[in-house]
């Protein structure tokens, strides 16, 4: 049943409503008059959206989950053949790699200047760089004295096996050196490409949040060390570093953090030293395989004079 109603005004203008009653859903509204109704409708947001469930953990318009799977994992197994082939290449020179990846903005270039100046005097040393654009962060490096190389990515958010074997054959390395990569600043796609290095060591900086591991678990899941950098601006910040241990190793437990300072130098020690004990590690390794197959070629000498 409907019954219309209407209500004069003042000014003369009629505005008339039709009223639904007995279950029905007809709403109608007659305006003659010259000023304006707002309706404000709210809706609940009814939960958030996640777009990481599914088996490709991402999505793309269009794109099936299978499909994203698939492609993920040809780019991915092709990258990986070329990482293998780097990381074969280092260990039968001794030669340490280390993957910095982090946000842009954490101080990774000035850490990485400040890690050459202290260590370049002992091991030789070359560096690759990662940026979209500019040869701003090679330039940095070669002003320390060490040999540096630029690569510029374009629109690709991080570096790869097939990039980084290529700058090795530009750079070509001393044999028990020390092969440092500072990775495009992103903390989402480097987590998945493996370059060849021995490590990936992840850098947060005092200046953002403690949440940034839980936020970006895929990164710092696949780092072996995190150097918690800026140390020296922790009276000034609201910032729990304890808080920002705990979240990392919620993520990733084995992970070895130092907390250090580029500009003060607080901490620096405790990394060098973990990068010498990696280099020294490597470099042993390597011995015992030169002299194990020294010893291999022996036995086969003897066997053809015996013949």
């Amino acid at each position: 049943m409907c019954m219309k109603v209407s209500t004069h005004h003042s000014d003369g203008s009629e505005h008339s409503h039709a009223h639904v009653h007995e279950g029905e859903h007809a709403h109608e509204h007659g305006h003659e008059h010259g000023h304006e109704h707002h309706h404000h409708h709210e809706h609940a947001v009814g939960g958030d959206l996640d777009y990481g469930t599914g088996p490709a953990r991402a999505h793309v318009p269009g794109m099936s989950q299978a499909r994203m799977v698939q492609i993920e994992q040809d780019i991915l197994s092709k990258n990986n053949a070329y990482a293998a082939a780097n990381r074969q290449w280092f260990d039968e020179r001794g030669i340490f790699a280390l993957n910095l990846v982090s946000s842009p903005g954490s101080g990774k270039t000035t850490l990485l200047c400040k890690t050459i100046e202290l260590l370049k005097g002992s091991v030789a040393i070359n560096v690759v760089e990662g940026d979209q654009q500019t040869a701003n962060d090679a330039e940095r490096i070669r002003a320390t004295g060490v040999p540096a190389l630029q690569i510029n990515t374009g629109k690709g958010c991080h570096l790869d096996g097939h990039m980084v074997g290529h700058a090795m054959q530009r750079l070509q390395p001393k044999d028990e050196s020390l092969f440092l990569i500072e990775n495009v600043g992103n903390l989402v796609c480097p987590a998945a490409f493996d370059l060849g290095e021995h490590h990936k060591v992840a850098i947060l900086s005092v200046t953002e949040g403690e949440d940034k591991p839980l936020k970006y678990p895929d990164m710092f899941a696949a780092a072996d060390v995190m150097l918690l950098n800026k140390c020296d601006l922790l009276p000034y910040l609201e910032f729990d570093a304890d808080l920002a241990e705990a979240n990392a190793r919620r993520v990733n437990p084995n992970l070895t953090i130092f907390r250090v300072s580029a500009t003060s130098g607080d901490g620096m020690s405790a990394w060098l030293d973990w990068i010498q004990s990696g280099l020294e590690a490597l470099r042993g390794k390597r011995s015992e395989s030169v002299d194990a197959l020294k010893r291999r070629v022996a036995e086969l000498e003897r066997q053809l004079a015996v013949k």
